[in-house]
């Protein structure tokens, strides 16, 4: 596997990144996801749009934060950019500060238009991590998430390191891995509530776990460079913690919300 040696095409004087179309792509399949799986819910037809207007831009904002407060370095330490902290488009949007910053917005959309929150969760959880996986090429074509060096026949070569002393050969496509990963998390979540109409955000729950669980191990690969706590990567105890509280959430809560018409008829 070859990393893209180009990740911008210009449009006129426009640049249009690989990395943004990514993004927006995955924001707009899981919308849809959504919204199909509210109207199944007896949700009136666009809730899915208002919903998003709140969610995306809180999650944006969230998932640069948590980038920002755990890798602070290269912005704000000696021989730092403070100006680059706003520099979305180069990377360094984290999911945990995605969902924590999207749940927020979600909250406060929700609120407006009459639905719990839990329901809309659960709505979500099958698409949020098919927008991951979309977004993770975006990491592919701005040459970064590889792992470690391999011999494996699909390891990446890397044309653009991101560290000061590149060596050559292959690495792990730590992206590619995470992407399909989350692919049948979104299967799993998919199936099973189907089969067991979870409610109450269980839904929402079981997709954490089951994110947070790969989280662990695809994390461990990684090389980019990270702050760690007793030599383990943040990801590391932030993806552990996550995993314990979406579990200990889902096996507490056991009943099943009956189909909820609290849908308010909305002019997109």
């Amino acid at each position: 596997m070859t990393s893209p040696t180009t990740s911008v095409w210009h449009l006129g004087p426009i640049p249009i990144r690989a990395y943004a179309l990514c993004i927006l792509a995955g924001i707009v399949i899981a919308t849809l996801i959504m919204e199909r799986r509210l109207r199944a819910r007896g949700v009136a037809q666009g809730a899915s749009l208002d919903i998003a207007i709140w969610a995306v831009p809180a999650g944006i904002v969230g998932a640069r934060i948590y980038h920002l407060a755990t890798s602070p370095q290269g912005y704000f330490g000696p021989g730092g950019d403070p100006l680059r902290a706003f520099a979305i488009w180069e990377g360094g949007l984290s999911i945990w500060g995605a969902v924590a910053g999207g749940a927020i917005g979600a909250y406060a959309a929700a609120r407006r238009i009459g639905l719990p929150l839990s329901l809309v969760a659960d709505a979500l959880a099958p698409g949020l991590p098919v927008a991951q996986a979309i977004g993770r090429l975006g990491n592919w074509f701005n040459n970064e998430v590889y792992g470690r060096l391999t011999t494996l026949p699909w390891g990446l070569e890397v044309h653009d390191m991101q560290t000061g002393t590149p060596r050559p050969g292959l690495y792990h496509p730590t992206f590619a891995y995470e992407a399909i990963w989350n692919l049948g998390v979104a299967l799993l979540v998919w199936r099973l509530d189907r089969r067991h109409a979870f409610g109450r955000g269980r839904a929402f729950a079981l997709y954490a776990m089951g994110y947070a669980a790969g989280r662990l191990w695809i994390e461990t690969l990684r090389i980019d460079d990270a702050n760690t706590i007793f030599g383990v990567r943040i990801n590391v105890f932030t993806a552990l913690l996550v995993f314990l509280l979406a579990a200990t959430y889902f096996l507490g809560v056991r009943a099943t919300d009956p189909v909820q018409n609290q849908g308010k008829k909305l002019i997109a």
